[in-house]
């Protein structure tokens, strides 16, 4: 079975470590844990791995936030993956700080970068994991506050949360989405 995993962020070093970028470090943080090494293709940064029986595509798009349904198609289609076996990692200011919810589907939120899959894929209803980055920010604020960076007291969190995420990926492709939901919803 194949999995394809997309991290959502932006490129460029003024993006690093940003609210905006979680999906980046989720992804990062995967590979590590697996030894496994990204290497620029077409549409991002890519990386092939197993996981037991599973071959996983990790993909971090290098098209910009609001452009990486392109890359998605193109991933799910070079690879032949079935819509239920791609998880989108991406950040949700309706979230706590580290907190993380994975969905069968849905709506975008107001997000861009799940409109534009949702528009490339001619669905919604594709997995994603949402990693909780708080909406602490005065009103009128929201794009300042996705593109700053974590406090320190959350970055001190950052591994432990970022682990829990990593775990909730193996899980979806494991043991499935139901499981991942069951167990890691509610961390």
């Amino acid at each position: 079975m194949k999995y394809l995993i997309v991290g959502l962020g932006n490129i460029g070093d003024e993006y690093r470590d940003t609210r905006h970028n979680i999906g980046f470090r989720v992804l990062d943080a995967f590979a590590e844990a697996s030894n496994t090494v990204f290497t620029t293709q077409r549409y991002g940064d890519v990386a092939h791995m197993r996981l037991k029986n599973k071959l996983l595509t990790l993909l971090k798009p290098s098209t910009y936030m609001n452009l990486s349904g392109n890359a998605v198609r193109y991933w799910k289609e070079h690879d032949g993956i079935d819509i239920g076996h791609i998880l989108v990692v991406v950040d949700d200011l309706a979230l706590p700080f580290g907190a993380v919810r994975m969905r069968p589907g849905g709506s975008d939120a107001g997000h861009n970068g799940l409109k534009n899959i949702a528009q490339m894929l001619g669905t919604a209803a594709y997995p994603r994991l949402r990693f909780g980055i708080g909406n602490d920010f005065p009103r009128g604020c929201q794009v300042d506050y996705v593109l700053g960076r974590f406090t320190p007291e959350q970055e001190k969190d950052m591994p432990e949360r970022i682990g829990v995420a990593v775990d909730a990926i193996k899980t979806f492709c494991l043991a499935g989405i139901n499981m991942a939901m069951n167990t890691y919803n509610k961390k």
